[in-house]
């Protein structure tokens, strides 16, 4: 892949959301970039590293854990191609979670230094940037509902409609078949359900003709059905710029 379209992604998100020009574009695409390919499991960052560079993700998926003191993990986001999910090293040295590869991808390393610089002199850059970080504290927030107030199977219905909503803005989504290479158990991590509670769940789910899980692949049979089985509102993915 090219650095067009390693760009590509997180450019095509920023301008559904926000005032981005040619001349932003282009000051983006030209930022220095090591491009690394990753594999599943791999760790890109940890808890108290001091990484010196943020990760573009050009390809595949990435997820944001921290273990408790028992060894349990939390995963607390999934993300996605054009996401930057350790954004905020650029001005919080030392890492407070871990940045985990789901599955394979691949990933643009972007230098703080330029990235800053860009910041500086970019001001649409930076608002979009900006405003990006306030959706990611929206997202957070609506995980925290999602695992204290909802059923297991209002849960997985709710991060199944998140995945798929933020995947149909940057055009992964084939129908309502998506490429998601998540396990049961990671499932489980995202949502505070035993993997054998997940499995339950998406044996009902499938029962209820709503999802089919794959082999990486998840296809929203129903999505009438699977919308009313949580009360999900995409609000706070914040994809609509004049909300």
């Amino acid at each position: 892949m090219d650095k067009s379209g390693v760009v590509a992604p997180i450019l095509q998100r920023l301008k559904a959301t926000a005032d981005i020009d040619q001349e932003d574009e282009r000051a983006f695409a030209s930022l220095p970039m090591t491009i690394r390919r990753v594999s599943d499991g791999q760790k890109i960052v940890a808890v108290g590293e001091r990484p010196s560079a943020c990760c573009l993700i050009a390809d595949g998926f990435v997820l944001r854990a921290k273990v408790v003191g028992d060894g349990n993990r939390q995963i607390l986001a999934f993300h996605q191609p054009g996401d930057i999910p350790d954004l905020q090293s650029l001005f919080l040295n030392v890492m407070d979670h871990d940045v985990n590869a789901l599955g394979a991808g691949l990933l643009a390393f972007i230098p703080h230094d330029p990235l800053r610089q860009l910041i500086k002199s970019r001001t649409n850059i930076a608002t979009a940037l900006w405003r990006d970080t306030l959706t990611d504290a929206a997202m957070f927030r609506e995980w925290i509902c999602n695992v204290g107030q909802r059923v297991a199977y209002s849960r997985l219905a709710h991060l199944v409609l998140e995945i798929y909503t933020r995947l149909k803005v940057i055009g992964r989504t084939d129908g309502l078949s998506f490429n998601f290479p998540a396990t049961q158990a990671l499932f489980g991590e995202a949502i505070g359900a035993s993997s054998v509670h997940v499995s339950r769940v998406v044996q009902e789910l499938r029962n209820n003709g709503v999802l089919e899980f794959s082999r990486g692949r998840i296809t929203i049979l129903d999505e009438a059905k699977l919308r009313s089985a949580t009360d999900f509102d995409p609000l706070y993915l914040h994809l609509d710029a004049s909300l």
